[in-house]
């Protein structure tokens, strides 16, 4: 990414685009992770009943995807950026600070993570409601307490933290060893944001999709994560660590990818 001095505008703009754009990849990968039956026969009749509306609890995902992303990568750049002026080297200043925002994002946004997955279960009644989020966590906080709303906490944070980290880590040290290219060369400059952004992307959501799917599955069971993995073992073997993961590597990669190059052009376009 260009430095960091940029405005945070850029990065809450590039982040609540691609937010939008590929909620419904969420969404089906969401389902999938959660093991929910969706209607269909084959593979890509089931992926894209998945996706199609009714998108549940889509605004509040949209919105805590938005800032949570912006405030990552804008206070990794911010961050590192600051660590370097201090002598630290490159590995320590790309992890550091995208660990802790990560950390604190995920922490803040848990309760509403929660209630968005629960709600896409095909056939959940507290969906019907015309505020469906704050239906699923009241029911949450009342059925099983409010610490409840936090359940999965640990999953989600050995999931986020990594992914943004593997990602910040990449697109930093990417940017260092590929070929340095010619500023007016717009074409070039182009296809090295692309290149940075698609692998750092990838590799975030590949790497941590079982934890992914730890998550989702606390989710339902209310189970620690230790031995909600332990069960899964038994009843699935390693089969588990890779549930959902043809949707979950394009659900997460995707927008990750899109608000890392975003944020370079937006930066160029109106820095």
């Amino acid at each position: 990414m260009a430095p960091a001095s940029s405005s945070p505008i850029t990065y809450l703009g590039a982040s609540g685009v691609s937010a939008l754009a590929f909620f419904p990849l969420w969404k089906a990968a969401a389902i999938g992770q959660s093991g929910y039956e969706v209607a269909g026969k084959g593979y890509w009749q089931k992926y894209f009943e998945a996706m199609k509306p009714p998108w549940r609890g889509s605004l509040v995902v949209i919105g805590g995807m938005t800032w949570a992303r912006a405030a990552i990568f804008y206070g990794s750049d911010v961050g590192s950026q600051y660590m370097r002026q201090q002598g630290f080297g490159t590995g320590v200043s790309a992890t550091v600070p995208s660990l802790l925002v990560s950390i604190f994002a995920q922490t803040v946004n848990q309760p509403f993570v929660r209630s968005s997955i629960m709600l896409q279960n095909p056939g959940e009644e507290l969906a019907k409601k015309t505020f469906p989020n704050i239906a699923m966590l009241r029911h949450l906080a009342a059925t099983k307490g409010l610490a409840s709303l936090w359940t999965g906490l640990d999953a989600a944070i050995l999931k986020t933290a990594p992914k943004y980290m593997t990602a910040v880590v990449i697109k930093d040290y990417m940017g260092l060893w590929l070929a340095p290219v010619d500023p007016k060369d717009k074409t070039a400059v182009l296809l090295k944001s692309a290149k940075v952004a698609v692998t750092a992307g990838v590799a975030g959501a590949v790497l941590t999709n079982p934890l992914d799917v730890v998550r989702n599955e606390m989710f339902k069971t209310e189970e620690g994560m230790v031995s909600c993995m332990a069960r899964m073992s038994r009843e699935d073997g390693a089969k588990w660590l890779f549930r959902g993961i043809g949707k979950n590597w394009v659900a997460v990669a995707a927008p990750i990818a899109s608000t890392i190059f975003l944020t370079d052009r937006f930066k160029i376009w109106f820095g």
